[in-house]
């Protein structure tokens, strides 16, 4: 039988953490806020029952900080944490700190996302399960991917194996010297993950 939750840490900000407190709060589970400085104050730190500090304002120091939001889910008193979406929500370490830490993560096992952070690999997993998925394939390089999108035909989509934070989708229509997307897709993917 599984423990019931009595308190979770949302570990995300904006509307995004009001959604995940205002569930919380109604299914009778109290609610800590982990915030950056900068959120401290925020509409979700007020609706939350206690605000825990994360870090700085930079995701990079609190958002995205494995042990600052474990650290802050022991310090809040939580049964789970809550990462949103966005941020550490598709990261293994994070689901694994959390069983670690004997503390719930709310979310998919560390094996799953393993599994699926790295789009290419997921890929291959579905392919291997029968599953439909759309033509695509790996480029390393903006020559490379204008290989594949010759291959595949136009319009193609580019999106970076890892990272980029659930975003990073960039359409390209038509041939291009260079494709425009590769680029833009390497640094949204790099920005907050490095």
């Amino acid at each position: 039988m599984a423990t019931p939750i009595r308190r979770v840490l949302v570990a995300n900000r904006g509307e995004i953490a009001v959604r995940i407190l205002r569930t919380c709060q109604r299914l009778g589970i109290e609610t800590a806020l982990g915030a950056s400085e900068a959120d401290l104050d925020s509409p979700a730190a007020r609706l939350a029952d206690r605000t825990v500090r994360l870090g700085p304002a930079p995701a990079a120091a609190s958002y995205l900080d494995v042990e600052s939001v474990v650290r802050a889910a022991r310090a809040a008193g939580a049964d789970a944490v809550h990462p949103g979406y966005g941020f550490l929500s598709e990261n293994p370490r994070l689901a694994g700190a959390c069983a670690a830490a004997g503390i719930t993560f709310i979310g998919p096992t560390p094996a799953q996302l393993a599994a699926v952070g790295d789009k290419l690999r997921a890929r291959a997993g579905a392919v291997a399960a029968g599953l439909s998925v759309v033509p695509g394939g790996e480029a390393t390089d903006a020559r490379g991917a204008g290989r594949l999108a010759a291959a595949i035909g136009w319009p193609v989509r580019v999106k970076a194996v890892g990272g980029g934070g659930g975003g990073g989708l960039h359409q390209v229509r038509q041939p291009a010297p260079q494709p425009p997307a590769v680029d833009p897709a390497v640094a949204q993917a790099q920005a907050p993950f490095g």
